[in-house]
């Protein structure tokens, strides 16, 4: 019988009105629980006590603030060989990845206790003689997060960090692809000495839980991570009871190689931003966009590198590549392939689903050749481990196609000339640029973020993450005349 698992709300946990099963996606006759959905009176309940244990949170000291964030930091560090197996159970990665995500979630945790120290105002003089003004920011209130099932613990962390260091409360909702990990989480958060409702749990389907936490005038920030449609919704529900919002969406995330590449950086590249982590990353790279003159020597060793990587179990050592996340995701990268073949691409290896020893989501690399950058495949994000290669004939075309999308998430290039990748990072119109690294990889302690349909709102991470979970107060403040 599997265990069941209950939301967290006010401080308690509570069995909701139903449970789905949550199953592994490497072996789907393991049954990893079942998992309580939130009704609507439950998730109203969660509202109004986050309400209230804002305003003591508000008035807690920073110290105590720091100390709560070090210690969920510390422990999810301590914990991440066994979490980090969880969530690679749960969602698919290997386990090396799982065990990354939540290392890093322990960094953001710790991160944003040492900004909770660094709440420095500003203050000037009035162009008014005899008063002072300061400035200084002040919680937004109660925040509602999001996250998706890619990252369930990192992308969650880098929302709920920053928004209890700044002394918001919070109200989650997690995917429910992935509430083992969101579960876990929790259980650490729980164990501080937080005000009952601060912090709450609740699970449920986007359509319900979702929609109605977007809609409520007691939500004073939305944070999001998901589809482009889900995003636009939200931010259509935001503007009635004019909610702040941050959206993170979609990305076509382009990788172009130059004619004067190192071959071998370039085929590390490709391949790792391409295919790591299932190619289920917003950050992946999949365009490949090629110079001709190096474009059927890269092709190759592209091809060779996607071919050898070893898809398998993901708690299984070794493995490279785990399956992806569910049935309906598998369903919908094989449909990709069948449409990059109807569209004139030349499947040089991979797109298919494979059977291992365990029953499970298997999908092997996939590298297109021959694409054109206004086919649908091109257009459209994968989010599989999917890559289509574009062949362009100069350094101009190369930059003039990574920046023909309506997207604008993560770009790259590799080349060895400084001139040309200063000018591919001025240009290229995307948020986040590398250069002679892969698409996907950023770091915790700077802004993360994007242009056109994958970003709206403020940046994720770093100091600038304070944008959206705080907002300004100026005060000017008169001493009278002296006596």
């Amino acid at each position: 019988m599997a265990p069941s698992f209950k939301n967290f709300i006010a401080g308690e946990w509570v069995a909701g009105n139903s449970e789905i099963e949550n199953r592994n996606p490497s072996d789907l006759s393991d049954v990893i629980g079942l998992y309580a959905q939130a009704s609507s009176d439950q998730l109203d309940n969660a509202l109004a006590a986050a309400t209230e244990a804002q305003k003591i949170w508000n008035t807690v000291g920073i110290e105590k603030r720091y100390s709560a964030l070090m210690s969920i930091g510390q422990e999810l560090i301590d914990r991440a060989e066994e979490l980090g197996t969880l969530l690679a159970r749960e969602e698919g990665k290997p386990i090396a990845e799982g065990k990354g995500e939540i290392y890093r979630s322990g960094q953001f945790f710790t991160y944003y206790a040492a900004e909770t120290l660094r709440q420095i105002g500003e203050n000037a003089d009035s162009v008014r003689d005899g008063i002072e003004i300061d400035v200084r920011r002040e919680p937004v209130g109660v925040v509602a997060i999001i996250s998706p099932w890619n990252f369930p613990t990192a992308t969650a962390v880098w929302k709920i960090a920053p928004a209890l260091a700044f002394g918001n409360a919070v109200v989650w909702k997690p995917a429910n692809l992935v509430l083992a990990s969101a579960v876990a989480l929790t259980e650490i958060i729980a164990k501080q000495d937080l005000p009952k409702g601060l912090f709450n749990l609740v699970m449920g389907p986007g359509r319900d839980v979702g929609q109605r936490l977007v809609e409520s005038p007691l939500v004073n920030a939305i944070t999001f991570t998901g589809s482009v449609p889900v995003g636009i919704g939200i931010a259509q529900s935001c503007i009635g009871n004019l909610t702040k919002v941050q959206l993170e969406m979609g990305s076509k995330n382009a990788l172009a190689i130059m004619d004067d590449a190192d071959m071998d950086t370039a085929i590390a590249c490709a391949v790792g931003g391409a295919f790591g982590g299932t190619g289920q990353k917003c950050t992946a790279s999949s365009r490949v966009i090629v110079h001709k003159d190096i474009h059927d020597a890269f092709v190759d060793r592209f091809v060779a590198g996607a071919s050898a990587m070893i898809v398998d179990n993901a708690l299984k050592a070794g493995t490279q590549i785990g399956p992806v996340a569910s049935e309906s995701q598998l369903n919908q990268n094989l449909a990709n392939v069948a449409l990059a073949k109807k569209e004139g691409g030349d499947i040089l290896t991979g797109g298919e689903h494979v059977s291992r020893e365990t029953e499970g989501y298997y999908m092997t690399p996939c590298v297109v050749a021959g694409t054109s950058n206004t086919w649908e495949v091109n257009r459209e994000e994968l989010f599989a481990p999917m890559a289509c290669v574009i062949k362009v004939d100069s350094y101009e075309e190369a930059l003039a196609t990574v920046n023909d999308t309506r997207f604008g998430l993560t770009s790259g290039i590799i080349t060895k000339d400084l001139a040309r990748a200063n000018h591919f990072r001025r240009n290229a119109q995307t948020g986040c640029v590398m250069v002679n690294l892969p698409t996907a990889g950023t770091d915790y302690h700077v802004p993360f973020g994007g242009r056109g349909q994958s970003s709206y709102g403020p940046r994720e991470q770093g100091q600038y993450a304070k944008e959206f979970y705080t907002t300004i107060k100026t005060a000017y403040i008169s001493a009278g005349t002296p006596s």
